[in-house]
C-alpha cells in the first residue's frame, strides 16, 4: 500500500506544473513561456483527552501561486519579461520587514 502523503505530493506537483506554468505559447512569432512560484502545504492533527472524554482531528492544505513573469523569445534572443504587480505584491512587504529588522538591529547596537 503505497503512503497517501507520497500519492498527495505527487498529485500536487503535477497539478502546479501542468496549471501555472503551462506550455510555451507562439504568440506572432515569439515564443512565451510563463514563471510562477508555487506552494502547497498541508496539515493533519489528532487528539485524544484523558480517561478516553476528549476527541480530536483535522486537517487541512492549501496553496498558492504567484505569476513573476515570463521568459520571452523572440529576434532579440531570450529574455526575462518581470511581472511588475507581482513584484509590487512581494517587494513592498519584504521591504517593511527588512526595514523593521534593521531598525531592531541598530536599536540593539545602540545599547
Amino acid at each position: 500500500m503505497t503512503n497517501l502523503a507520497v500519492q498527495l505530493a505527487d498529485t500536487v506537483k503535477s497539478f502546479g506544473v501542468s496549471a501555472v506554468y503551462g506550455d510555451a505559447q507562439e504568440i506572432e512569432g515569439t515564443t512565451v513561456v510563463p514563471v510562477a512560484l508555487v506552494a502547497y502545504g498541508f496539515g493533519a492533527g489528532q487528539g485524544e483527552g484523558p480517561d478516553g472524554e476528549g476527541s480530536g482531528g483535522g486537517g487541512g492544505g492549501g496553496g498558492y501561486t504567484l505569476p513573476i513573469g515570463a521568459y520571452i523569445g523572440d529576434s532579440l534572443g531570450v529574455r526575462f519579461q518581470a511581472n511588475p504587480v507581482a513584484l509590487l505584491a512581494v517587494g513592498i512587504p519584504f521591504t517593511i520587514v527588512a526595514g523593521r529588522a534593521l531598525a531592531r538591529i541598530i536599536k540593539a547596537l545602540k545599547k
